[in-house]
This record gives C-alpha cells, sequence and structure tokens, in this order.
C-alpha cells in the first residue's frame, strides 16, 4: 500500500466520485447454445447477449467497449478501481510513491499464474506497460518520457518525467485497461494487438467462434485478492464453469432470449422492451447511468476540420429531439452540457450551457456558410448494433438537412466501424457513447497527443489537462475544469448530445450480477 496519497486533487476527485457504477457496451448473437445450468458454487454456464462482436479481445490497442468487457474477464492490471473509484492494488501486492511524486514502486504479488502455467514476474509487467503505453490514448499527456525498470523478480518502478496527480488513476483506468501479459506475447504483438489471449483473470479465453460467440473456461489456478469484492477490486471467484458471450447485434433478439430463457444476461436491451421484460415472471431490468452520448467530428480532413463548420452542426441540433429519438423515454436521458455529473462535486461545470443546445438555425446556416461548405457530401458512420446511436444518427441528418447539408449514412456492424473511425477518409461524423470519467484525461477525444479517431488538435485543452495534473486545490482544480469546459464548447472536439442510463437484464437465476463500468461477471452465480 502507498503510504499517503499522491496528490490533493486524486484525493479530492476520489471523494467526490462515490457514484453508482456505470459503463459500456456490448453484443451478442445467439447460435448452438450449450447444455443447460446446473445448481453448483463453481459450476454451470452463464450465457450473455451482447450487442457487437469486438475486433480484438486485447485490451491495451482500443477504447472499444465490445473489447473491453469480455476481455477483462482474462486481463488484469497492476491497479484498479474499487466502488468508491479509489485506485487499489491489484496485481500489484501494494505500491509506493516518492516523496518528488515522480517514482511508483510496484511489489508485485507472488505465485500469480498465466493462464498457460507461467508465474506473472517484473520483465512481463515492464513489456506489458511499455506495449499498453505505446497503444493506450491517455498515456500521450500523462506518461509521456516515462520509464518502466526493473528492480528485482517481484519488485518494478515507474518513472515519471514530471509528477503526475492522475497517473494512477490512469494506469487503473478500465477504458483501455494497462492488463498484463506474458513478455513473450506482448513483444509479439503488433498493432492490432495480440496474437494470444493469456492473462491471469479468473476465466481464460477458450475460444472465438465469429459472428457467433466468445467463450471464457475458468481458470482453476487463479490467485484471488484477498480482500472484499469491491468495484472491480478485492476478490474475484469463478463461480461458474464457463461464460459463453454471444453477438447478438439486433436488440429485439437480446430481449427475447432473455424472456424464452436463453440468454441469463442480456445488455442494453431496447428501451421499448423494458416493460415486456419488467412484466415477465422470473426477468428483472437494472438500468444503470453510464455517460454521454457524443457526436464525435473528423478534425484530421474534410469539412470539419474547420471550426465553423463544427459549431454550424451544434446550433443546427435540437439535442432533444436527437436525444428523444436514440431514448424513447425521458426516464433515460437528460439534457445535459457537462463532461461530467452534478454529483461529482469538484469536477461538475455547466460552462458552455449558453451554447450547448441553443437550437439557432440562422446562426448555423451563416456559419456553415463561412466553413467554406460546397454541397459536398458528408458521411456518417454508424452502425444498427446499437439502435441508440443509430437512431441518433438518423435524427442528426435529418436536422443537418435543414441546413443545407448533404448527409449521407454508411451503415456498418460495430467491428467494422471501428475499422473505418481509424481511417480519417473513410467519414466526416460518427457516433458512440463515454462513461463518464473520473479525470478528465480519460476522455480520448480531448487530448490533442493521443491518436483517438477524430484527432482532435488544440493546443490550449492540452495546456489545461496539463494544469489539472498538477492542482494542488478543489479551488484550482474546479475553475480550470470550467476553462476546459468553456473551450470545449468553442472548439467542439465532439458534440455532447447529453446524458443517458441503458438498461440490462437478467433472470432472477443468476445471483451477484453487477455493473461497474461494464458487467462484472464474477462471483456470479448461476442456479437451475
Amino acid at each position: 500500500m502507498r503510504k499517503k496519497p499522491i496528490y490533493f486533487l486524486l484525493f479530492m476527485l476520489v471523494i467526490a466520485m462515490a457514484l453508482s457504477g456505470c459503463s459500456g457496451k456490448s453484443t451478442t448473437k445467439s447460435s448452438n447454445a450449450p447444455a443447460s445450468n446446473k445448481t453448483s458454487e463453481s459450476g454451470g454456464t452463464l450465457k450473455i447477449a451482447a450487442q457487437a462482436q469486438p475486433d480484438t479481445l486485447d485490451p491495451t490497442v482500443t477504447t472499444a467497449e465490445a473489447t473491453a468487457q469480455p476481455a477483462r474477464l482474462v486481463f488484469e492490471s497492476l491497479v484498479t478501481l474499487d466502488k468508491n473509484y479509489k485506485v487499489a492494488p491489484q496485481l500489484a501486492e501494494s505500491y509506493k510513491t516518492s516523496n518528488d511524486g515522480k517514482t511508483v514502486t510496484f511489489k508485485l504479488r507472488k505465485g500469480v499464474k498465466f493462464h498457460n502455467g507461467k508465474e506473472m514476474k517484473a520483465d512481463d509487467v515492464i513489456a506489458s506497460m511499455q506495449k499498453w503505453e505505446k497503444n493506450a490514448s491517455l498515456t500521450k499527456s500523462t506518461m509521456d518520457g516515462a520509464k518502466w525498470e526493473k528492480k528485482d523478480d517481484y519488485t518494478v518502478e515507474l518513472v515519471l518525467k514530471k509528477p503526475s496527480s492522475v497517473a494512477m488513476t490512469i494506469l487503473a483506468d478500465q477504458t483501455q485497461l494497462a492488463a498484463v501479459m506474458p513478455k513473450e506475447i506482448a513483444e509479439s504483438a503488433g498493432p492490432t494487438g495480440a496474437k494470444e489471449y493469456v492473462g491471469t483473470g479468473p476465466f481464460k479465453f477458450s475460444g472465438w467462434k465469429k459472428d457467433q460467440y466468445l467463450h471464457f473456461t475458468k481458470f482453476k489456478a487463479y490467485q484471488p485478492v484477498n480482500k472484499p469484492a469491491s468495484g472491480v477490486a478485492g476478490k474475484k471467484a469463478a463461480k461458474v464453469k464457463d461464460i459463453y458471450w454471444y453477438f447478438a447485434p439486433d436488440a429485439s433478439t437480446r430481449s427475447a432470449g432473455l424472456i424464452s430463457g436463453q440468454y441469463d444476461i442480456a445488455l442494453s436491451v431496447p428501451y421499448d422492451a423494458v416493460k415486456q421484460i419488467e412484466s415477465t415472471p422470473g426477468k428483472k431490468i437494472q438500468p444503470y447511468t453510464y455517460g454521454m452520448e457524443i457526436l464525435v467530428f473528423n478534425k484530421k480532413q474534410g469539412l470539419f476540420k474547420n471550426v465553423k463548420a463544427r459549431q454550424a452542426v451544434n446550433d443546427a441540433l435540437d439535442k432533444k429531439v436527437v436525444l428523444q429519438s436514440a431514448f424513447t423515454d425521458k426516464r433515460f436521458y437528460k439534457l445535459e452540457p457537462g463532461l461530467f455529473r452534478p454529483e461529482q462535486k469538484v469536477l461538475y461545470s455547466d460552462a458552455g450551457k449558453e451554447v450547448y443546445n441553443s437550437k439557432n438555425l440562422d446562426r448555423a446556416k451563416q456559419l456553415l456558410q463561412a466553413s467554406g461548405y460546397k454541397g459536398e457530401t458528408i458521411k456518417i458512420l454508424t452502425s444498427r448494433d446499437y439502435p441508440h446511436h443509430y437512431n441518433a444518427a438518423i435524427a442528426t441528418q435529418q436536422q443537418l438537412e435543414k441546413i443545407g447539408m448533404k448527409v449521407k449514412l454508411d451503415v456498418y456492424d460495430w467491428a467494422t466501424l471501428l475499422e473505418h473511425r481509424d481511417n480519417p477518409g473513410d467519414y466526416d461524423i460518427f457516433f458512440t457513447g463515454w462513461d463518464t470519467g473520473i479525470v478528465p484525461h480519460q476522455y480520448g477525444f480531448l487530448d490533442s497527443r493521443g491518436n483517438w479517431p477524430g484527432w482532435t488538435n488544440d493546443p490550449k485543452i492540452d495546456q489545461l489537462l496539463d494544469q489539472i495534473s498538477s492542482a494542488k486545490t478543489q479551488d484550482e482544480t474546479k475553475a480550470l475544469i470550467r476553462e476546459l469546459q468553456q473551450e470545449f464548447w468553442q472548439y467542439l472536439p465532439v458534440i455532447n448530445l447529453g446524458t443517458y442510463k441503458n438498461v440490462n437484464a437478467c433472470s432472477d437465476k443468476v445471483k451477484g450480477f453487477k455493473w461497474f463500468i461494464g458487467p462484472v461477471l464474477w462471483n456470479v452465480s448461476i442456479e437451475s
């Protein structure tokens, strides 16, 4: 355990962040369901329906939740987050920060085995962290120039170029997990990720039937942390023998499969299916606050390199209409200009509210003309795998046509969309969701020094993120967050349409299922 909090900011963020768990999306489809469940503390089969098929199970190379959610069954990190969003040791037994704030020393847990039987040691950690730093969008500003050094087989040091009050939070982040894998696998991985999925988690990867399911099995040699489960920290127990993670892109398939008993858990059921699920004996819903629905601009090439074009879109959109189209019921969305939630006292600001939902069509037309728009087709990437993104895209298309834009929807499955969003020549806009962060650095769409799709390039935002990293008081942090959000609504790297809730559903036979920045599937059992 470290002797004291790294800096005041991280301490205040943690205190301010006692929120209920939230996050994520997935995808699934049914086919060849495995044998029926049987009652056992460590047996049976858990069947999950999710929205999208991932393009990789390596969580270090993408921020896509279709990867992050199933991958954390397999992979673990040095540190993680407890239910209060406080950094907690995981593969590290303890960690300590030096007085100057530049060196963090991790003592590794002994006897932790990878799924291939090899013991995890310092060389594996260093190779994995170097791989993660190379790929993760969050590390470009907070850990630029950082070094990982081996002191012995069970001691590793992180040496930062400058103190950072958010480095440990980012190392514990679940968005692009700092996953530890065997050295030889980390070093042989290509730009699209590892070729083998071998981690230290409670479940091991056992198979991938393309377009149908992922299969995970209980890792019998798993070494749990000897502390109570909390968030994604503490004790993890594989209480089922098998997990089948089905790809069911069609939302009605997920809800119908849950109702019929084909699935035990359905992630992100359609909003119009909620009443039917609630009225079905033995089934229940689990709504949770997710985060922001965002419209992402391609700022590397094309029309939206020009800030006036981005501002024209913001003025043209009636956010309430877009959110109604996406989420159907006012219980599941909220008009909100903030990048954080009102409960996050240190981080919340309503700066920019005057332009957030201005609905000023005349100004939008003027800005569009000033941007140099010549009638070219604006391409919006979207996917029916996530109906709320798809419906938001349709509503946006209709509203942009009112100011004279020619707009075309390019509709793909989610995995293909993820490929296209990495290519600036393929689109102008895409839609996605973003779980509420606990530091602004977790928003990949803010930082110019990362390489997150959309390609933000705003030196002022970069400077503010650096200042927030080194802030020492609550008042200083709050003032900087307000300034950051004001700049956000002027520069518009993305448009925050508002906050929303997702709805999961499960059978009453499922015991212990929770949500914390994604589905928590360890410590979960299934009854016959």
